[in-house]
């Protein structure tokens, strides 16, 4: 489907006349013969621009309730179903109310362009997502209802509404704009002299970067050349809140050097830790930065300089951006900065200063809770701080040195940090066990006073080594989750490429990609098939739990994945108890319609149960994976980078399993048409014989068939007959090939004793060559066959007749029926010339004649033998072809025996 164009009409300000210029220009299309509706206008109660709707078309408004009032939306369904030329939708930056299908007005008008409707839509500068710290700077107002920069520079068109500033702030006065005290409000914040001279020049700067660009890309296009990319920004990534303003200067900067922009993220250990306020930070920078165009990147490492420099050598990057804060932090975090420059000599870094408010800076360090004080951990130390106290006692009634006895306790708050789960038991175990030490081994004993003037010392030196020791501890055991859940992780990724690479079809390949989803999120994913209904059934792949023992590790798969295909339109959320119902299925079709994802964790349909991902690979949507999200908000960015890649490689694979089987189809097609021009230039040749000799022996019997004695018309009509049959047969035989060969055979087989049917074929061969001799065996035992009786009729007819027609008259020929284990065997053999060894392996292939010349001296056209081969195999049986002692050849072939023939010994022998 063509996609739609889009324009926008661009102001700096509200009420510089976007809506009544849109409607105008729409009035004058629609008199033109432009199929035009009002899809959405804002009342703003102003008389002029509510005139110019008059007469338009509307379409019905969606009414929603929101926290018990009732709000007038944009109805994108009847917008559809409508389907204009046309449709005009006010305020392209607007945010929806929940209910609606997207969460933003933007993602409605890029469904509308998606399914070829032309647009015209209205946005103030202020709403353009890279520009808001600039126009928050400008302002000092906060503008929550923001679109993508790639929605603006993707519009097809932008028309500048611009007047003069002294006109816009007389059209306010005049209460043309707003009303009442929203009139007085807007001239004391927003509407002065100053904000709104510097919010128009940043409307017309935008613009003019806008058609730059656009330049750009028209003028490469034309040459055919690509852009040079000498220019790469990459912007650093946090889970701080004013993260965002990096993000943003970052674009600004990317798109004035018309750079490759890059957004990396450093993974530390510390980062499983965030609290889930900065976790949602974390995620909403990783979306803008996606929505400014940025390629999303994560890296792992603890020595975030050093992981930064190495990605940033690695892509190139000309430009490193990233924030840095006012507020004082530790010291070695301070050098930051100072490290990358001194491990990036050669790229430009921009430092962003960052001034987070005092809720930032309340969440500092960043690290959410860990859990606190439990009774199990409580009971831990409790245990291990006995068992040291009773060992240490038994190592001072033994006189060993206090050395030794601070040694245990150390090794205490060690096992203490290993085994416990909070960060709070380091402190109280290692204070514990100080004054416990204190108690029991100083003097004087059973009291916490010391009177050794270096016993204070003794004290800080074990408080702080067991302190130490037990936070490396837990650092390490951090680490080591981390490591084990990224190797996990690649584990899986590696090992879904390797089976994504062998999997034979597209039912292997989606469910190879759901069950190591399966296995990377620990949750039920649900299948979608594309195709021509694509919402008939859908497949569930439930997460079982890991695998429980060593020994069945191997099989892990079928331990963790339980797979469970249901139909659609008996699915029942509260029957099945899965997180499919009728709503979620509507939410895959459209996923599967529009290539989107939507779902959870989206903009659109966020309060389904589940996450929609489309597999696709060159525009074409093969399948759709939902991914069970009711028991989380939402997956972390390696979880989702990792997701993504996934579905990006089934994507690959299914175009490829896709293009194999077309290339296969072709490769058919070219044979069956190889196969035609053959048999054109095969009759076309070898038909003129028979039928020359058929017209010639009947313009005889005309012209002269009344001086003709009895003897010489017998003769006359043989030769007709005789050549008769011989194009029948031809023409059965062709008819038989080309359709075994075009896969249209229907074979209609039924039990049928073999020996009937050769004795059909006998008869009928006997009677057009009564001097050949013809001879039978057949075995005692009865053998039944499921056969097509007459395709196994005409597989016999031509291997004798092959037989008859490649002998003289005097050469007898035998047949033989057997049987070979559960296997019917028939042999038809001669007495002739034989065959060439370096003939056997190609006699039964299609048009090989080989160098043999038929008693009657006519070459046939090497389609009889390759009939047979073909019909034994439609049948499961087998060829073959070998000398016959000590003169002639042997053909034959086999067949199974039906199903109930007995297991009776071998009565068949190859002598």
């Amino acid at each position: 489907m063509k996609k739609g164009r889009l324009r926008i009409y661009l102001g700096y300000a509200a009420g510089v006349g976007k809506t009544y210029r849109m409607l105008e220009d729409a009035r004058n299309l629609k008199d033109s013969g432009t199929d035009v509706v009002l899809g959405y206008i804002e009342p703003h109660n102003r008389q002029d621009t509510s005139g110019k709707t008059e007469t338009f078309e509307k379409i019905p408004v969606l009414r929603l309730n929101y926290r018990g009032r009732e709000f007038p939306e944009f109805n994108l369904d009847l917008a559809l179903e409508r389907k204009p030329s046309l449709i005009l939708v006010d305020e392209l930056a607007h945010t929806n109310i929940t209910g609606a299908r997207h969460k933003k007005r933007y993602q409605d008008i890029e469904e509308l362009l998606d399914n070829g409707i032309d647009v015209f839509t209205t946005v103030n500068v202020q709403h353009i997502e890279s520009l808001f710290n600039v126009v928050e700077q400008i302002t000092g107002v906060v503008v929550n209802e923001r679109i993508p920069d790639s929605v603006f520079d993707n519009a097809d068109q932008v028309e500048v509404i611009d007047i003069h500033t002294e006109d816009l702030l007389q059209r306010l006065k005049e209460g043309k704009i707003y009303q009442g005290l929203n009139r007085e409000r807007a001239a004391e914040n927003f509407f002065t002299p100053d904000k709104l001279t510097a919010l128009r020049e940043l409307a017309l700067r935008k613009v003019a970067e806008q058609v730059n660009r656009n330049a750009l890309k028209e003028d490469r296009k034309r040459r055919e050349s690509p852009p040079t990319g000498s220019e790469h920004v990459l912007v650093c990534l946090s889970s701080s809140k004013t993260n965002a303003r990096v993000i943003r200067s970052a674009a600004r900067m990317a798109e004035a050097f018309s750079a490759n922009f890059t957004a990396l993220f450093v993974e530390t250990s510390d980062s499983p830790e965030l609290k889930d306020d900065r976790r949602k930070f974390l995620s909403e920078n990783l979306h803008l930065a996606e929505g400014l165009g940025a390629q999303i990147a994560t890296v792992y490492g603890d020595d975030i300089a050093v992981q930064i420099a190495q990605y940033a050598r690695l892509v190139r990057a000309s430009k490193i951006v990233m924030g840095r804060s006012s507020v004082s932090t530790f010291f070695w975090r301070r050098k930051l900065v100072d490290r990358l420059t001194e491990l990036t000599p050669n790229m430009d870094i921009y430092i962003i200063p960052d001034r987070p408010n005092a809720s930032e800076r309340k969440m500092r360090p960043g690290r959410k809770k860990d859990g606190g004080i439990t009774f199990s951990d409580t009971l831990k130390s409790v245990l291990i701080l006995t068992m040291c106290t009773l060992i240490s006692l038994f190592f001072d009634s033994r006189n060993f040195s206090i050395a030794n006895i601070i040694i245990i306790y150390i090794l205490g708050v060690q096992l203490n940090a290993f085994i416990t789960h909070s960060r709070i038991y380091n402190i109280i175990s290692s204070v514990l066990s100080v004054l416990v030490f204190n108690y029991f081994f100083t003097d004087p004993r059973y009291s916490l006073m010391a009177f050794d003037p270096g016993y204070p010392l003794t004290f800080v030196v074990m408080f702080t080594a067991a302190f130490i020791t037990s936070s490396l501890i837990k650092k390490v055991k951090l680490h080591a989750k981390n490591a084990s859940d990224k190797s996990i992780r690649t584990e899986i990724f590696l090992e879904t490429s390797m089976k994504l690479q062998s999997a034979k079809d597209e039912s292997d390949i989606l469910d190879v990609t759901a069950e190591q989803l399966v296995k990377l999120l620990k949750k039920n994913i649900a299948v979608f098939r594309g195709g021509e209904n694509p919402t008939k059934s859908y497949t569930l792949y439930k997460y079982d739990g890991p695998a429980q023992s060593d020994e069945i590790k191997e099989n892990s798969e079928k331990n963790t994945v339980v797979k469970v295909t249901r139909s659609n339109s008996d699915v029942d959320y509260e029957d099945t108890g899965d997180f499919i119902d009728q709503n979620e299925i509507g939410i895959a079709s459209w996923v599967m319609k529009n290539g989107r994802m939507a779902g959870r964790t989206t903009d659109t349909l966020s309060e389904a149960r589940g996450m929609y991902l489309a597999v696709r690979s060159h525009g074409k949507v093969h399948a759709v994976i939902g991914t069970d999200m009711r028991d989380s908000a939402n997956l972390d960015s390696s979880e989702r980078g990792i997701l993504l890649t996934i579905l990006y490689e089934c994507g690959l694979a299914m175009e490829r399993e896709y293009l194999t089987r077309k290339q296969i189809n072709q490769e058919s097609e070219i044979e069956r048409e190889k196969l035609r021009s053959n048999l054109l230039r095969a009759i076309s040749h070898d038909l003129r014989t028979p039928l020359t000799s058929i017209s010639g022996n009947a313009g005889i019997l005309i012209s002269d068939g009344e001086g003709l004695n009895e003897d010489k018309k017998k003769l006359l009509y043989t030769e007709i007959q005789n050549d008769s049959q011989w194009l029948v047969k031809l023409v059965e035989n062709l008819l038989s090939i080309t359709r075994i060969d075009s896969g249209v055979t229907d074979l209609r087989k039924n039990k049928e004793v073999l020996e009937d049917i050769i004795i059909e074929a006998v008869k009928y061969i006997r009677k057009n060559n009564a001097l050949r001799k013809i001879t039978t065996d057949f075995t005692d035992e009865i053998l039944q066959v499921e056969v097509d009786y007459q395709l196994i009729y005409q597989v016999m007819m031509n291997l004798l007749d092959n037989a008859v027609k490649y002998t003289e008259d005097k050469d007898s020929v035998d047949i033989y029926i057997g049987r070979k284990g559960q296997d019917a065997v028939v042999e038809v053999r001669d007495t002739g010339k034989g065959i060439k060894d370096e003939d056997k392996d190609r006699i039964f292939n299609l048009f090989y004649v080989g160098g043999n010349e038929r008693s009657d001296g006519r070459r046939g056209m090497g389609i009889g033998l390759s009939l047979v081969k073909s019909v034994i195999s439609l049948h499961g049986g087998k060829t073959f072809i070998r000398d016959n002692r000590p003169k002639g050849t042997v053909t034959g072939f086999t067949l199974p025996l039906a199903e109930g023939e007995g297991n009776e010994e071998n009565k068949y022998s190859d002598s």
